[in-house]
């Protein structure tokens, strides 16, 4: 396991996969490097591959808003992504690309042992949670892993297309704020 500055380093010349080639900036991720809730996306895109940060473009903001409602913000969560650098006309990660990242994210969790993740999507969720998860089905539900509590909720930029499904994320926001409670999170 790499320190945060090795693996920051080693993430930012990574060449693992293809990413590399049309990339702007690696997106290593943002918040505290003790954050006991931890917020995983599936990768970076346009507006983040630009700045360098996760989920800045209009799905952070609703981001943003939505962790507000919780009295959750960038200040006391950390934000990351399965891959690290932007795919290609925001298309989903191919799996090899997440394979070639993947291990930059177990070394962030490892340094940051959160008390909790929230999968934001389809993808992380399949990545981290279960590789059959259905998002529309089994969002909300909390497993236990390793000691950590994982759930998944609609990515925000699907809550972008799809109105429709914000009632569902709210209630998946209101299961979060229950989760922190019952395991003492620092928020």
């Amino acid at each position: 396991m790499l320190d945060w500055e090795n693996l920051e380093r080693t993430c930012m010349n990574c060449t693992n996969c293809g990413l590399c080639q049309t990339r702007h900036s690696v997106v290593f991720g943002v918040g505290p490097r003790n954050a006991d809730v931890m917020f995983i996306g599936e990768g970076p895109g346009e507006q983040e591959d630009l700045k360098g940060e996760p989920f800045v473009g209009p799905a952070g903001r609703l981001l943003d808003d939505m962790l507000s409602i919780i009295d959750l913000s960038r200040e006391n969560g950390y934000i990351a992504n399965i891959v690290k650098c932007r795919p290609p006309r925001n298309r989903d990660p191919l799996e090899t690309e997440q394979e070639a990242c993947i291990g930059y994210l177990r070394n962030q969790v490892a340094l940051i042992r959160p008390k909790i993740i929230v999968c934001l999507g389809r993808i992380s969720a399949q990545k981290l949670i279960d590789p059959s998860f259905r998002i529309t089905r089994q969002h909300g539900q909390w497993v236990e892993r390793n000691g950590i509590w994982m759930s998944a909720t609609f990515h925000p930029s699907a809550l972008l297309r799809d109105v429709s499904k914000r009632p569902e994320a709210f209630d998946d926001l209101m299961s979060l704020r229950a989760k922190i409670r019952e395991t003492g999170a620092r928020v």
